[in-house]
């Protein structure tokens, strides 16, 4: 096969397809079925065609317009859930699927019935469905070294996923992570391409059932999607979206490895990253996508694009990319574009810029898909038994006692100075804010898209680390006391402490280094104080990724890595305790799937491999049967820690590192807060001091006199939060309202002279409540749309008012959860 030149001269970006592992599909061609697809495809209008090759988000799209575009299918992205809402229950995904399938199959005014596909980010079980099971994210299981247990977790989320009508899940990730600074470390299962390999063929089969089989994409199973091809894992700096900057036998070598596996147990979609490879956008890699992909690893599958991710690719927009399609993409996830993307590709179709038989290539793997689903005979999605029987099936006995076992084969234990195994019969102490969070034990992509905004209330059937620990050792005759900050009513006989990463997903997560939270050592203090008082402690880290804890791993008795566990929090607790008659029932199986980092700014792919030195190498892993004792680990992290944090311009009152609150007069004269109070010079707008929830840790606004004035961030270099556009990102403030101008405020962005967004928001402020403390957010795409380069914002957060406005601020940042979402104002 000829090279493929990705881009004239870029050497670093040829493509050699025959360097490339051949695969051989165990799906060859069906006489039968390639007879139907071909009776199908010669039916179809050109506007038929296009419609399969388009997918938008359920928040965008309605059944009548599947009727009338004849889309191909549909998505629930991140933080869209039936009803308008983030996230459903059964009844509500059983009602939406139906609805979506009736509209695809009607033939009135001479449609062609093609059933609509509806794909969902299942990726640790049914995660956006309400009492589902949810099982310990990937980096978790990685840790468990248990392919049979991975195609145990893939049948379950396979059959809660069609027992709520779904049939298609964008799962699983076979990124191969090797920087934890990357916010989605934790959807790979190991920094170790051979781990990956090794899984990748277990989950399909579990999702998809093992073809060759009647079980193979029956009733019980769905689609999987193995994603994101190709080398998301291998960004510089763990930049999500960002560029992996290796050779192609790194990129082969080592992120690749999952897909041969993955085409070899018959998976049916292959989703194309956002990210790039020395330079080219992977949605626009037709070396990569076509020669290699389809040609050489003979993925006869349909190739999915991201969430918008072709328009990324130079030259397109998110509503016209020919690229995309003729690179070898078969179909684009157009979530909010779609209507745009299809009226322009129609027109290109039409045109010859995107060759017919590349059209019909593309729309023939999707109806084979389709038809290998059974989804012409299947009928509506309700009519699956798996939903007769749902309530049986979502959170069933036996669907949570899996996940609970993968809770306790994933759990690593890092250090044990004799305090564990724990005797169930003393008083125990449970504290930390991880403690009764299930929440923050499931981590990101739980329910709503950052596995944000939740209360264990959103979680039924489920139950929190504290509630596993409390009752097993109140069953064996103990006592066991709740308290969040470590203070307790009688001293404890050992405590456990359980904290770590609040729940983040894509590029929320990024980090600038591995430190835990930089500037912040409350759970550092809890841990030290305890120490102090005497009492043996367990720390429990929960984690979507390893990160410099010498400091932590010192303070406690014994360090245990439970990583996001999911619902099942008492899988914990089955390892913590002992039996009320002293045995230990399950010890620690867990062995480290990702090496734990000596500093903070320690990368494993710094200096290369051969000269990494980890704290904890991969695969090491303590046991009760294998006791190891470890001595006093450095406390220098490296660097100097900061609490700079990536999205968060203001908090705790002051701007963040490098930022500055700026003011504005009404006579348009600057001036710099250095402290509180300040005034402009015209007396316009005055800043003070108050508290919120600690002392003078928020600042209120006090405009008066005449003109407008205005409050302003400016950012110490500009900001590129294009990313941040193109997802469901919000700028967040949390403010109290006490007043407001008659003239009405706006909230704007600038991006340099000339260039910004100011959106009126007086109206929509008058509806929000007085004197209260709130987060009110506002989509970062507002201000796109409204005409600014999101690219290269210097001032994040503008608040212009005018006399009688009295507002407190706490906080700006990026965030996807607000109490009050504010609609894009007309500009």
């Amino acid at each position: 096969m000829p090279i493929h030149f990705v881009l004239a001269g870029d050497t670093a970006a040829t493509v050699h397809p025959d360097a490339w592992p051949r695969v051989r599909s165990p799906l060859p061609p069906d006489p039968a079925l390639e007879a139907r697809v071909g009776a199908l495809l010669a039916k179809m209008s050109v506007e038929d065609k296009v419609g399969q090759m388009i997918q938008a988000d359920i928040k965008s799209v309605t059944p009548e317009d599947v009727r009338e575009y004849r889309l191909g299918s549909i998505l629930a992205g991140g933080n869209s859930g039936p009803d308008g809402g983030q996230y459903g229950t059964a009844a509500q995904w059983q009602k939406l699927s139906d609805a979506f399938y009736r509209a695809s199959m009607d033939t009135s005014g001479g449609r062609l019935a093609i059933p609509v596909l509806f794909g969902i980010d299942a990726v640790h079980g049914h995660n956006n469905l309400v009492g589902s099971t949810l099982f310990p994210q990937n980096s978790a299981l990685g840790n468990a070294r248990d392919p049979q247990l991975i195609h145990a977790i893939g049948a379950v989320t396979a059959r809660e996923l069609r027992a709520s009508g779904i049939n298609w899940t964008f799962a699983p990730t076979l990124t191969v992570p090797q920087d934890g600074r990357w916010g989605r470390a934790y959807e790979g299962y190991s920094e170790n391409p051979a781990l990956v390999a090794q899984y990748a063929g277990a989950v399909i089969e579990g999702l998809e059932g093992k073809v060759g089989t009647p079980q193979f994409l029956d009733a019980d199973h769905v689609i999987a999607t193995a994603k994101h091809f190709l080398g998301d894992g291998g960004t510089r700096d763990g930049k999500d979206q960002g560029d992996a900057e290796v050779s192609e036998a790194v990129l082969r070598d080592v992120h690749a490895v999952g897909y041969p596996p993955a085409i070899r147990a018959g998976v049916q979609v292959v989703m194309v990253s956002f990210s790039s490879w020395n330079g080219v956008k992977m949605a626009g890699n037709k070396g990569l996508i076509t020669d290699v992909l389809k040609q050489r690893m003979g993925f006869g599958g349909i190739v999915l694009g991201d969430w918008n991710a072709h328009g990324q690719v130079p030259g397109c927009t998110n509503e016209d990319c020919p690229v995309a399609y003729n690179a070898g993409l078969d179909m684009l996830e157009a979530p909010d574009s779609w209507k745009g993307l299809y009226r322009n590709t129609l027109a290109e179709v039409k045109s010859g810029v995107i060759p017919m038989s590349r059209v019909d290539d593309a729309v023939s793997r999707i109806l084979r898909v389709k038809l290998r689903l059974g989804m012409f005979e299947a009928g509506l999605p309700s009519a699956n038994p798996l939903v007769r029987d749902s309530v049986k099936v979502i959170g069933s006995a036996e669907h949570r006692a899996l996940a609970r076992r993968a809770v306790r084969e994933s759990l690593v234990l890092l250090k044990n100075d004799g305090v564990l195994p724990i005797d169930p019969r003393k008083h125990v102490l449970v504290a930390g804010d991880g403690a009764d969070n299930i929440s923050k034990q499931n981590g990101g992509w739980t329910l709503t898209w950052q596995g944000t905004g939740l209360t264990n209330a959103n979680f039924p059937g489920a139950t929190s680390i504290w509630a596993g620990i409390r009752d097993q050792v109140q069953a064996a005759g103990g006592s066991a006391e709740l308290s969040v900050e470590g203070h307790y009513k009688r001293k404890p006989d050992v405590a456990i402490v359980v904290f770590g990463e609040d729940p983040y997903a894509e590029f929320q997560g990024d980090l600038p280094n591995l430190a835990y939270r930089p500037g912040n050592d409350h759970d550092l203090d809890l841990l030290r104080r305890l120490r102090q008082q005497g009492v043996p402690m367990v720390a429990v880290f929960l984690t979507g990724r390893p990160l410099w804890m010498n400091r932590e791993i010192n303070a406690a008795d014994a360090f245990v890595v439970a990583w996001l566990p999911g619902s099942e929090g008492e899988g914990i607790a089955d390892v913590l305790l002992r039996t009320r008659d002293g045995h230990i029932a399950h010890d620690f199986h867990g062995k480290l799937a990702y090496s734990w980092p000596r500093t903070a700014v320690q990368i494993p792919l710094a200096g290369g491999k051969a000269h990494y030195d980890p704290q904890f190498r991969y695969g090491f892993g303590l046991s009760y049967a294998e006791p190891g004792k470890g001595g006093k680990l450095s406390e220098d992290p490296g660097i100097t820690l900061s609490s700079a944090r990536a999205g968060v311009y203001f908090t705790h009152g002051k701007p963040a590192q490098g930022f500055v609150l700026q003011l504005t007069g009404a006579n348009g004269a600057d001036s710099k807060v250095t402290a509180t109070p300040s005034v402009t010079a015209d007396g316009t707008l005055r800043v003070g001091a108050l508290d919120y929830k600690a002392q003078e840790d928020a600042r209120s606004l006090a405009w008066s006199g005449g003109g407008k004035a205005q409050a302003a961030l400016v950012a110490p270099a500009p900001l590129d939060v294009e990313r941040e556009t193109n997802g469901d990102v919000m700028l967040v403030t949390t403010l109290r309202v006490d007043a407001l101008s008659a003239q009405g405020a706006s909230i704007g962005v600038s991006c340099g002279s000339g260039c910004g967004a100011q959106l009126p928001i007086g109206t929509q402020l008058t509806a929000l409540p007085r004197g209260q403390w709130m987060s009110v957010g506002i989509p970062l795409k507002c201000f796109r749309d409204a005409g600014a380069d999101m690219s290269k914002l210097d001032r994040p957060f503008e608040w212009t008012s005018s006399t009688g406005e009295r507002i407190a601020v706490a906080e700006v940042s990026l965030g996807t959860v607000a109490d009050h979402t504010l609609d894009c104002p007309a500009h």
